[in-house]
């Protein structure tokens, strides 16, 4: 890698492997202007914003796409660079629709944040181009061709990161679109719902479907009973909006915030999660005995699923049968309340708050509609609690703490971990290992099995044989372990597929990061005091066994119809013996009316 020093506005900045002048300019203290630079894709160089002035030529080029050179003197900030800049704002908003009061980027739009801080008031040219049909097909996200700007970020996160290429630029010159093939709706293609075009979109060309409007008509509806959970890589992102450092654990302002904005009962999704890891490694463990089918993949990404369904269908049978935390969850806490709403008159309405897009589409699936109601009514994502609370006017960071509401505000150091990749794998083998010794919970943790790398491979002990598992985040990289697979290249016995970079903290409905705010927020699940709980004998179950908090044996929801309810509650729709048996063995007791949910028999 090339290493020197530059001149950068008349200061010398040493440069050391950086792959590009902008890198150096950032380096540097500068904050250059960009529209189309992401810097974990390709270089694309179109927008023109970071350009630059070489002090010995005169020459002007964009920074981007430039290599650093020891001895180079550039200037970022002339009355050129200032004119040329002014222009292409200029032009930009002269062929944008321009309605940004009524924008749901407004606030966020980065030509809106530019044009404002390069002072562009006037508009001298005329929007000639065509009005363009609007995209509200896709449960998870909304397309308005008229806000696109051409950067091409989404054409290339599309592409490059989930190996989709749902979106491509189409047509030449000033008729120039992003579109998907043929001009088609999203909910015609291939489209997964990870929603991740519309976390790097610098405009409002693409944003998260906003379901606002239908929380706050929930929360301030007196027939209804909002129940809400919370998934774990919510609470280490969405601080970062509120002035507090990516990572930070704000689960409990959470609580506080949506009981003063109208929930009746704030529940952890950490109690879904705890589920899922029991049933997903009985399950395991069932087909490790049984020889198969391998390898077996992890249900808990629902644009993994989607994506396997679109283009794999022949490996859906890998897929484990259980429901994700946030569906299982939603089932337990529907059949709870079911005799309360006939008793009051009330209609319970679940909200989950997640940092994911795909998360909205998953909700609206058939398999988890029952009786003609979904068992989720409602998905927001991250950014959309950010924009609710503040609509509140509640001051989120002087907020006293409130703990989620019992049973289910409970969960595990196993649970926590499903919002950072790798965490759901880990979960599964501190299942399985016989030994849950404090000593072997730290060996797993030292392995593959964290990380942040795009593919991930480990190899423990487990009972006489080499355990093989594979991680893996970005649907890109998932499709390059299904080519290897199907080649014969790699085997696996497990393998955890996560579509976004970093896992759910990455998640497209989180707060905009790039992948430094992603570790943090990783690093942020696996703070101590939550490292080494696990399920089996774990440390919330021993807690409700010997804290008086709640009694054990005190029956969570009652279970009539065990064959189609327990199928329900816990399995997917192609739910698998050895997760409905065990469950069914070791979840519950007896038979008929006295069937009960035994906290106290999860050991």
């Amino acid at each position: 890698m090339a290493k020197g020093t530059m001149i950068i506005d008349g200061l010398r900045v040493p440069f050391d492997g950086e792959k590009n002048v902008l890198s150096v300019i950032r380096k540097a203290g500068i904050d250059m202007p960009t529209f189309c630079y992401y810097s974990e894709l390709s270089v694309y160089g179109a927008c023109r914003m970071c350009i630059v002035e070489d002090v010995k030529t005169g020459k002007i080029d964009a920074s981007c796409s430039m290599e650093p050179r020891d001895g180079l003197e550039i200037r970022t900030n002339t009355s050129r660079l200032l004119q040329h800049r002014r222009l292409i704002l200029e032009l930009l908003l002269a062929s944008h629709d321009c309605s940004c009061t009524t924008c749901g980027k407004s606030g966020n739009c980065r030509l809106q944040e530019l044009a404002q801080r390069f002072g562009v008031r006037h508009i001298r040219f005329p929007d000639t181009r065509p009005r363009f049909a609007t995209d509200n097909t896709s449960h998870a996200i909304f397309r308005d061709p008229n806000k696109c700007i051409l950067c091409g970020d989404c054409v290339r996160v599309c592409e490059e990161l989930q190996g989709q290429g749902i979106l491509n630029f189409a047509c030449r010159g000033s008729d120039l679109q992003v579109m998907p093939a043929f001009d088609k709706k999203l909910s015609e293609t291939k489209c997964v719902g990870c929603g991740q075009c519309a976390a790097v979109c610098t405009t409002g060309a693409i944003t998260v479907n906003d379901q606002i409007g239908d929380a706050w008509r929930a929360l301030h509806d007196a027939k209804k009973r909002v129940v809400v959970q919370i998934a774990p890589a919510v609470r280490v992102a969405i601080g970062e909006n509120f002035g507090l450092p990516a990572g930070t654990n704000v689960l409990d302002k959470l609580v506080t915030a949506l009981k003063l904005m109208g929930a009746d009962e704030v529940y952890d999704t950490n109690f879904g999660a705890d589920m899922t890891t029991i049933s997903e490694a009985e399950e395991f463990l069932g087909r490790l005995k049984n020889g198969g089918p391998f390898p077996m993949f992890t249900s808990c990404c629902p644009a993994w699923v989607k994506y396997l369904e679109l283009n794999n269908p022949h490996y859906l049978k890998n897929i484990s049968s259980c429901k994700s935390p946030m569906e299982m969850l939603a089932a337990v806490i529907r059949d709870r309340y079911a005799e309360k709403d006939a008793a009051d008159g009330r209609t319970t309405y679940q909200i989950a708050i997640m940092p994911c897009t795909a998360k909205k589409m998953e909700a609206a699936r058939d398999e988890f509609i029952h009786d003609g109601r979904p068992d989720v009514d409602l998905v927001l994502t991250t950014r959309e609690l950010v924009d609710m609370i503040r609509e509140a006017g509640i001051r989120f960071s002087e907020l006293e703490p409130e703990s989620p509401d019992l049973p289910f505000g409970l969960g595990s150091g196993a649970a926590v971990i499903y919002g950072v990749t790798g965490g759901v794998a880990e979960a599964v083998v501190r299942y399985c290992l016989p030994d849950k010794s404090k000593n072997a919970l730290r060996a797993v943790s030292v392995t593959n099995l964290r990380g942040t790398d795009g593919i991930r491979e480990v190899v423990l002990p487990l009972e006489g044989q080499e355990l093989r598992i594979a991680i893996v985040n970005g649907l890109a990289n998932a499709r390059e372990l299904l080519r290897r697979i199907d080649a014969g290249e790699v085997s696996y016995h497990l393998i955890e597929v996560m579509s976004c970079q970093g896992g759910c903290v990455g998640g497209a409905g989180q707060p905009y990061g790039l992948t430094a705010a992603k570790r943090k927020r990783g690093a942020g699940l696996y703070e101590p005091g939550y490292a080494y709980c696990y399920i089996g004998s774990s440390a919330w179950v021993s807690q409700l066994t010997e804290e008086p908090m709640l009694d054990p044996q005190a029956r969570i929801f009652n279970v009539t119809d065990m064959d189609g309810k327990f199928n329900h509650m816990i399995g997917t729709v192609q739910c698998g013996a050895a997760a409905f048996d065990w469950a069914r063995a070791n979840l519950f007791g007896g038979a008929g009316d006295k069937d009960i949910l035994d906290i106290s028999r999860i050991e």
